[in-house]
């Protein structure tokens, strides 16, 4: 049997500049592109997912590709270990190329994986592709993590100046298998397709990021985020289209990668305080006002705008975020891993790294956190950032009418009972 090396795309749905890709390719053996349907993550999503939809197309455009020069990409659907099990049986393999994911189910999927393939003498090429600088290549002068993200971004920028962003766009299409195989409908997977769909990027007003992001009515934001968690895009050729009046935007970039070596380096933040001190917080975690924050019922127009903004379609405004998370942890006096986990099930942008870092930040809990006593007023927020309500009327049909609800609480009595809890919990 002819010896082939396997790609497997999982978080890198690209052809152009996709560095495992590329590196198989020169690996001198023919390539089979594969990529796995995941059991273990398919059990826990809805049926019509809207992250599913995109992957799905996505998947469907490379294999389109692929078939036009003789090639497809093979689908299969299970347990990671128990594919590469069957994969290994059916094809002789001389070498598997991933790109590296820093998530820690996916590390510990790897390690198994990387395992598996070596007990059967077949090597395993993980490489950087997702972001510019991984989890080890910023750190502190002493060799530990950066906790502030501040020092980690001066770090990052005068690292950057000197690395030459290298972008391959010219793949080697004869060193793909030549194979035809079929490519499986969502509906036989079990799913359907979503009416959420994913907007293209837009990068056409950067150069007003600065001016116009913090309003939600605008519409002015890139849509990027969803695109940068599948790796629709490459972050090298992302980041080498920014112009130096761009820098705030960069900055957005560099948050994530700040967000993902949080996590690598303290993995305990998927499920608990980064500041231990702030553990015996008494929450309230009342499921009725859950229950209205969630359904965008609050009474307060700016967080209920963004959560029907999120229900309808799978987004929400990055300045909405911010007022809709502290509202539910310092007005409502929930437990923030609440809001962490309903963003998780409805975001198309969904990255554990960013969600859990952002949620940690608005509840005071995280690594580098707003102050718990910073507590944003909805109202003075809408003042701000909606002052004619354009937004609001946008996602709010009802508001302005005896339908809309009335506040569920005093911002006032809400403010000092949540420093009151806080103070005690931290005391």
């Amino acid at each position: 049997m002819k010896k082939t090396a396997i790609f497997w795309f999982r978080r890198d749905f690209r052809l152009e500049d996709n560095t495992a890709l590329n590196q198989a390719l020169d690996s001198g053996f023919e390539v089979l592109p594969i990529f796995i349907f995941d059991t273990h993550i398919l059990e826990d999503i809805a049926r019509d997912d809207a992250r599913l939809s995109f992957i799905h197309s996505k998947l469907e455009s490379i294999n389109n590709k692929l078939m036009s020069k003789g090639s497809s990409l093979l689908c299969l659907k299970g347990k990671p270990l128990n594919v590469w099990q069957q994969l290994i049986e059916k094809y002789s393999i001389a070498e598997v190329f991933i790109n590296k994911d820093y998530e820690p189910y996916s590390k510990e999927r790897d390690d198994k994986i990387k395992q598996l393939l070596e007990n059967n003498g077949i090597p395993m090429h993980a490489f950087k592709d997702q972001v510019i600088f991984e989890e080890n290549e910023i750190i502190k002068e002493d060799g530990n993590p950066y906790t502030m993200f501040t020092p980690y971004k001066n770090k990052w920028l005068k690292t950057f100046q000197s690395l030459p962003l290298k972008s391959i766009t010219k793949l080697k299409w004869d060193s793909f298998v030549k194979a035809h195989h079929p490519f499986p409908s969502l509906l036989k997977m079990g799913f359907i397709k979503s009416t959420i769909k994913v907007k293209d990027y837009d990068l056409s007003q950067l150069d007003h990021y600065l001016q116009t992001r913090d309003f939600p009515a605008a519409d002015a934001t890139s849509y990027l985020s969803p695109h940068l968690r599948f790796g629709t895009l490459s972050i090298r050729q992302l980041i080498g289209q920014l112009k130096p009046n761009h820098s705030t935007f960069l900055g957005e970039l560099i948050w994530r990668e700040f967000f993902m070596q949080i996590l690598y380096h303290f993995p305990k933040v998927v499920n608990q305080n980064f500041k231990s001190k702030y553990d015996d917080i008494l929450w309230n975690n009342n499921e009725a006002d859950f229950k209205k924050w969630c359904e965008g019922k609050t009474g307060y127009p700016l967080v209920d705008a963004g959560m029907r903004q999120l229900n309808q379609s799978g987004f929400m405004h990055n300045r909405v975020r911010m007022v809709t998370a502290s509202f539910l942890c310092k007005h409502l006096l929930i437990d923030w891993r609440w809001g962490e986990a309903y963003f998780a099930q409805k975001l198309l942008d969904y990255e554990l790294s960013s969600n859990n870092g952002n949620w940690q930040w608005a509840a005071g809990t995280g690594s580098d956190s707003a102050p718990y006593f910073r507590i944003f007023n909805p109202m003075e927020q809408q003042r701000k950032f909606d002052k004619n309500a354009a937004y609001i009327k946008q996602w709010l049909p009802e508001y302005g009418t005896t339908n809309y609800p009335q506040a569920m609480i005093d911002h006032k009595f809400a403010r000092e009972r949540c420093l009151k809890a806080y103070k005690a919990g931290i005391a």
